[in-house]
């Protein structure tokens, strides 16, 4: 069984007690921090594989949380949350987390989750950590864009797009790729995908009107040039 580093952010003492044995029993190795801000340095200190976060903390909303860590980190996120709304699990999507687990939840399906986590930790491990051609250089671990040298600021979104045409440069990469990546689900609405590629262009593109870096593919999806000698 996958085994890893676990954060669990949450100032619940019963959840504490009841999370840190369980996973403790099943191999993983636990670090607990009750506040956002704890929760932040643990990320450097720690070092965790999976990032377990309430978004209820005492100190800063589990969003602020979440965004920090995405600014330096793809450390898989799964927050745990009595906020059944759609909005706050949009919205912590939105902003970087991988999955949203409402409470009370079932421990055995967490531990899935958990264990889901860890193999994506892992690929991201194994995968090349850089990516270079022409002038788009991309850094995976601190999650950098730069086009000729100048720093470029994405959102965890535009970013994860990003990647993904970046893994499969010079190849078609379907929508439904892309909707997986950027929102979890394949089936989401194309058009969401169409404005963050919109937005991507903006970006990255000297003529976003005509681009040349990142190019549609009627009907099936987007490509990630590479050029002539990269």
């Amino acid at each position: 069984m996958m085994t890893g580093h676990i954060l669990l952010v949450d100032d619940e003492p019963g959840i504490v007690t009841a999370l840190r044995p369980a996973l403790r029993a099943v191999g993983h190795e636990v670090t607990v921090a009750t506040d956002g801000n704890t929760a932040i340095a643990s990320m450097t200190v720690a070092d965790p594989d999976v990032v377990l976060l309430d978004l209820g903390l005492p100190d800063m909303d589990g969003k602020e949380v979440i965004r920090k860590i995405r600014a330096t980190s793809a450390t898989p996120i799964i927050v745990i949350s009595a906020r059944h709304q759609e909005s706050e699990k949009i919205a912590a999507l939105d902003e970087g987390a991988d999955d949203y687990v409402d409470k009370p939840f079932v421990l055995g399906e967490l531990l899935a989750r958990v264990r889901a986590a860890l193999r994506r930790r892992k690929r991201l491990v194994d995968a090349p950590q850089s990516f270079e051609a022409g002038p788009l250089s991309i850094d995976y671990g601190t999650r950098e864009v730069r086009l000729r040298g100048e720093l470029i600021k994405l959102s965890p979104k535009e970013f994860n797009l990003l990647r993904m045409l970046a893994d499969s440069a010079g190849q078609v990469v379907t929508q439904r790729r892309l909707l997986a990546a950027g929102w979890g689900r394949s089936e989401a609405d194309p058009q969401y995908l169409r404005v963050y590629i919109g937005m991507l262009r903006q970006k990255l593109e000297a003529k976003p009107s005509e681009p040349e870096l990142i190019l549609t593919e009627s009907g099936v999806g987007y490509r990630l040039t590479m050029p002539v000698g990269a």
